[in-house]
């Protein structure tokens, strides 16, 4: 059964009086095209495309969100969400956006080991509130992204292997569905609707806050092993052996990038091609040191930088940008691999590619594979990514080369994971979830929006 329901009617503009009554009733901002702020806005991270709303609600509140959601449906609006906008995929034309970056309210229960995270609160807020208590959420490699868009789509960690997906740990859902009611929803007062949420959630409600649990790390042993083109084909292979057979509480990724020939980095970085491999371990110094043995008798690295830190230091392993910028990406989940199409994928996105590729694999597997909710694909042992910037490159070129690298390793691929598409990709659903979880998000679609106002 398919998830996506074709719009009844095309959408409709808001009168002018209406939007004073929304602009009244609203704690927030409401701007439409040619407003001040307007633009500011409607922007975010991801700079390659942008929505274009008819109206924008800049919510303060839970309030403001069912304030905006009753007033698209009144109008024929569909409506569309943005936080940082890390996760744009399909840019909005027309309708209302509902922007919630001011709604980044974070609360720490040291005793339940739990927070509280509104929906515009981003990641590095969230890790900088608990660690005085010595705790930490599940959260990914970038702490500028926002808690909730990442944790809807399941949410892939940098201790996922240890700890499981980020909707593992999610306790309370606060949203507005599209009759514009709040609601608070809860494995035990609505349980069809709370497990829709938790990795399938896009295209539900309005996500207003989360509450979720935090896990005991204070400190990891991390960072990245780093080796030049020429160590490229034994790094690969040394790596996919070696991920056969370590404990859960290590988890890594494998980066490929071709660095840019430009003076604004480190000179020996610029220009070259490097293989990263990410490392990210809560046992002592000492253990993680022998369990990556096999990795540094490699060879030489152009860098090594494991070391014990901080966990508020964690997002230093991966080093992702943090500047906004334009972008495309796809990515597959594999149930397995073997080194010679890793050196194939790598050819194809390395110095000789028409365009910047810069490839991810992740080891998944541990406690990723067990949970509840709507996470697809769980027995995944791999989730291989490829990511363009867009300076100037034509999108459709991108979409070929990316394409190429993952027919590459079409024989182990199992499907899709929502968080890691960039771009407009289309209706992925039947890659995305198996059955029955397809025929259960329909029925959750079903119920808490047949007029698919959450269309975008």
């Amino acid at each position: 059964m398919d998830i996506t329901y074709t719009p009844a009617a095309p959408a409709r503009t808001t009168a002018p009086s209406s939007l004073a009554e929304l602009t009244e009733r609203t704690a927030g901002v409401v701007l439409v095209p040619g407003d001040e702020g307007y633009d500011a806005e409607r922007s975010g991270f991801q700079t390659g495309r942008s929505h274009r709303p008819s109206v924008i609600v800049g919510a303060a509140s839970a309030a403001d969100v069912a304030e905006a959601v009753r007033h698209a449906r009144a109008h024929g609006l569909p409506v569309s969400v943005q936080s940082t906008g890390h996760g744009l995929a399909a840019a909005a034309d027309g309708g209302l956006l509902v922007s919630t970056r001011r709604m980044d309210e974070v609360r720490i229960d040291p005793e339940a080991r739990t927070a509280w995270a509104g929906a515009g609160a981003l990641w590095g807020k969230v890790i900088e509130a608990a660690a005085p208590y010595r705790l930490a959420p599940v959260n990914g490699s970038s702490p500028g992204v926002g808690v909730v868009g990442y944790t809807l789509g399941g949410g892939l960690g940098i201790l996922g292997r240890e700890f499981g997906y980020a909707s593992d740990h999610v306790r309370t859902v606060e949203l507005v569905t599209a009759d514009g009611e709040l609601r608070r929803v809860s494995q035990e007062r609505d349980p069809d609707l709370f497990r829709a949420l938790l990795g399938g959630g896009h295209g539900l409600g309005v996500v207003t806050g989360l509450e979720f649990g935090l896990v005991p790390v204070a400190r990891l042993y991390g960072g990245q092993l780093v080796f030049g083109a020429d160590l490229l084909d034994e790094a690969l292979a040394a790596y996919l052996a070696w991920a056969e057979d370590l404990p859960d509480t290590l988890t890594s990724s494998v980066g490929l990038i071709v660095y840019p020939d430009l003076p604004v980095l480190p000179a020996h970085l610029r220009g070259r091609y490097l293989v990263q491999i990410r490392i990210a371990y809560t046992g002592t110094a000492e253990d993680g040191g022998r369990l990556v043995a096999p990795l540094r008798a490699v060879g030489p690295r152009v860098a090594d930088t494991l070391r014990e830190m901080p966990y508020s230091d964690a997002h230093t392993i991966h080093q992702d940008p943090a500047a906004p910028h334009a972008y495309d990406g796809d990515g597959v989940l594999l149930s397995g691999l073997d080194a010679d199409a890793l050196r194939t994928v790598a050819a194809l996105g390395g110095p000789d590619a028409p365009m910047m590729c810069v490839v991810q694999l992740n080891h998944l597997g541990g406690a990723l594979v067990s949970g509840g909710g709507s996470v697809g694909h769980r027995d995944a042992r791999f989730l291989l990514r490829v990511l363009s910037p867009l300076d100037g490159t034509d999108v459709t070129a991108v979409r070929s080369r990316h394409a190429g690298m993952l027919a590459v390793v079409a024989p182990w691929a199992v499907g899709r994971s929502v968080n890691f598409l960039f771009g407009d990709h289309g209706d992925v659903t039947a890659e995305a979830y198996e059955e029955p979880l397809r025929t259960r998000l329909a029925a959750a679609k079903a119920a808490y929006d047949p007029e698919n106002v959450f269309r975008v």
